[in-house]
C-alpha cells in the first residue's frame, strides 16, 4: 500500500506548473483613495516580477513574460524556500541598502551589489497555490494566504501599511520610498487590466519613457529624446542629457545602434518654438538628430511637467526591459 508520502508526491506531480498571466496593474492618480474600502502598500521602485515556482524549478517572469531568472538568482534561491510545491507570486524585485531603501540604479548596475546593497523579492499578491487559481478571490484572502506561504521564507512579504493617507504618505516619504498603492481590500486579480481597484500615488515625478532617438556627440550621444504615447501617436516629451554616468552611456548607444532608422517616430515634431525652460527642436534641428525605432524604455525622473506639456531638469535613471513601449502613456 502507498504510503501518505508516495501520494503526496504522486498529487504533486499531476499539479501543472503555474502558467504566465498578463499581470493586473494600478492606474496612476493624483491623490489617494480614502475610506474602509481601501488598502495601502509601498510602491516598490524595482522590476515588477511574477515568481513561478514548481518543485525546485522557479522562473521570474516579467510583464512582457520575459525570463530574468538569470539576472536575479538570489531571488530565485529566496523564492525556493517558500513553503509550497508549487506557487505564483506577484511582486517586485528591488535592490535594497542597510536601512531598507530601495534604488533603481543599484538593480541595474550588477557593479554596485554586494557593496551594502542586496536584491530582494517583495510579494505582494498570490495568483496561484499547489493548483489552485486564486485570482476570483477577494484581496486580503489572497494576501492572508501569501503572508502564510511566505512565514520562515526569505521572500518578504508586502503588507498594508496602517494608518489613513494622512498618516501614511509622510511616513513613506521621509523614508525615502517612491510612492504608495491604494488597492480596493475586495477585489479579485484581473489580468492584463490597468485597474481602477488598484490606484498607484507617485511621491516624486518619475515615469517611463520611450526613446525616440538621440542627438550624436562624436562617437557616444549627448541627449536622448523621450516620449509617451497618446493614443497610437508618440508624442516628444524632452531631451534627456543628466544621469549618464560613462559606462552606462556606452551600453545604451551601443543598443540604440541596432534601432537607428531614418524616419522620425515623434508626431509632434518639429516643435514650431523653443520652450521657455530650454532650447526646442527646430525644423533645423532635425537633420542633426538620430532616430531610432521606439522599442526602448527608460525611467527618467523630473522636476515637473511644463505648460507646453514638456519635461524640465530630466534626469536618465536607468531602463526598463520588462515595459512594453506601447504601453508607456502620459501619467497624470
Amino acid at each position: 500500500m502507498a504510503t501518505r508520502r508516495e501520494n503526496l508526491l504522486v498529487k504533486r506531480r499531476n499539479v501543472s506548473a503555474p502558467e504566465f498571466v498578463p499581470p493586473m496593474r494600478a492606474t496612476p492618480v493624483a491623490q489617494l483613495p480614502e475610506g474602509a474600502e481601501w488598502i495601502y502598500e509601498v510602491k516598490w521602485d524595482g522590476y515588477r516580477a511574477l515568481a513561478a515556482k514548481q518543485g525546485d524549478e522557479v522562473r521570474l517572469l516579467s510583464l512582457t513574460n520575459k525570463n530574468l531568472s538569470r539576472d536575479y538568482p538570489a531571488v530565485v534561491s529566496a523564492v525556493r524556500t517558500i513553503a509550497a510545491d508549487t506557487a505564483l507570486l506577484d511582486g517586485e524585485i528591488v535592490a535594497i541598502n542597510a536601512q531598507g531603501q530601495p534604488s533603481f540604479q543599484v538593480l541595474q548596475h550588477r557593479a554596485s551589489r554586494g557593496r551594502g546593497w542586496q536584491v530582494v523579492f517583495y510579494a505582494f499578491d498570490l495568483l496561484h497555490l499547489e493548483g489552485v487559481d486564486l485570482k476570483h478571490l477577494p484581496l486580503l484572502e489572497r494576501k492572508a494566504k501569501l503572508q502564510k506561504l511566505t512565514e520562515g521564507s526569505r521572500v518578504r512579504y508586502s503588507g498594508p501599511l496602517p494608518g489613513s493617507p494622512k498618516e501614511i504618505v509622510p511616513a513613506v516619504k521621509s523614508a525615502g520610498l517612491e510612492g504608495i498603492i491604494a488597492k480596493r481590500r475586495d477585489s479579485a486579480y484581473t489580468v492584463s487590466t490597468r485597474s481602477l481597484a488598484w490606484r498607484k500615488f507617485k511621491l516624486s515625478l518619475c515615469q517611463e519613457f520611450v526613446i525616440g532617438g538621440y542627438n550624436p556627440d562624436g562617437k557616444t550621444f549627448s541627449s536622448i529624446l523621450a516620449g509617451y504615447y497618446d493614443g497610437d501617436r508618440l508624442m516628444f516629451a524632452w531631451k534627456v542629457r543628466q544621469g549618464f554616468n560613462p559606462v552606462l552611456r556606452r551600453a545604451l548607444f551601443k543598443g540604440l545602434q541596432l534601432l537607428k532608422t531614418n524616419r522620425c517616430p515623434f508626431a509632434n515634431l518639429p516643435l514650431s518654438r523653443t520652450g521657455h525652460f530650454g532650447e526646442g527642436i527646430t525644423k533645423e534641428d532635425m537633420a542633426k538628430l538620430q532616430w531610432v525605432r521606439p522599442q526602448a524604455v527608460a525611467q527618467i525622473s523630473f522636476a515637473e511637467w511644463t505648460n507646453s506639456g514638456l519635461l524640465r531638469h530630466a534626469t536618465f535613471l536607468g531602463l526598463r526591459g520588462d515595459k512594453d513601449p506601447k504601453e508607456v502613456i502620459r501619467e497624470r
